[in-house]
């Protein structure tokens, strides 16, 4: 007996379009493709926090040491900003990693999801190609310049301005006894030359802070 091959063949359709078995396959993985891309948005998310919250305990302790006792050097301080600049650079190449992932998830949400429940067409826009081609081969979406000021205004800034205002504090206001020169002194360098190279420091990191904001800005909720 021969059986009819029109019965046992999967169904194809003359235009080319995908039959219902492939279409249902597609959203299966599309679904699960999504939920791993937030997953891993989540997990990046959280590197970020965790690097920001040893910032803030980092400064904590130190502004907690500088001024528990005047017999404990206001350096230290320094040595702080020199730690959050640290914890800066390392969050930026965090950020960068989690600006791929966090990209893929719109890509989904404004090309797929977003079509399904709006009622307008089709914008023309091809998802499934921009999805393609960053799976094929990653790239960042944001320039290490980029993420180094964005997380510089979003966080980081406000703790090393923090600092300077406590190393200020502990070179004036905690020590009456001396002048600011004589207190700010560093392994027998003068006051004046660790004020000036503070000064320079700090005057490069708000002009860093300052100029980025005139040009292509890294927003959280930007496309």
């Amino acid at each position: 007996m021969v059986k009819d091959s029109s019965r046992t063949s999967e169904p194809e359709t003359d235009d080319g379009r995908p039959t219902l078995d492939e279409q249902e396959a597609f959203a299966n993985l599309t679904g699960d493709f999504y939920r791993g891309e937030v997953e891993r948005t989540a997990s990046w998310r959280g590197r970020l926090d965790q690097t920001t919250n040893w910032a803030v305990v980092v400064v904590g302790a130190i502004l907690t040491w500088a001024f528990s006792s005047a017999d404990n050097p206001h350096y230290v301080i320094l040595i702080g900003v020199f730690g959050v600049t640290a914890f800066l650079v390392m969050e930026a190449n965090r950020y960068r990693e989690y600006d791929v992932w966090r990209n893929r998830v719109r890509v989904l949400q404004t090309g797929l999801y977003a079509e399904m429940y709006s009622r307008s067409s089709d914008d023309g826009s091809d998802w499934r190609t921009v999805l393609a081609d960053g799976l094929r081969d990653p790239t960042f979406g944001v320039t290490f310049r980029e993420a180094l000021t964005h997380r510089l205004r979003r966080s980081y800034l406000a703790l090393l301005l923090l600092l300077l205002a406590a190393w200020i504090a502990r070179v004036t206001a905690f020590e009456t006894s001396e002048s600011w020169t004589d207190t700010a002194s560093i392994l027998g360098i003068s006051g004046a030359i660790v004020a000036a190279v503070v000064g320079l420091f700090y005057a490069v990191v708000v002009l860093v802070a300052a100029v980025s904001l005139r040009g292509s800005t890294v927003q959280e909720f930007a496309e």
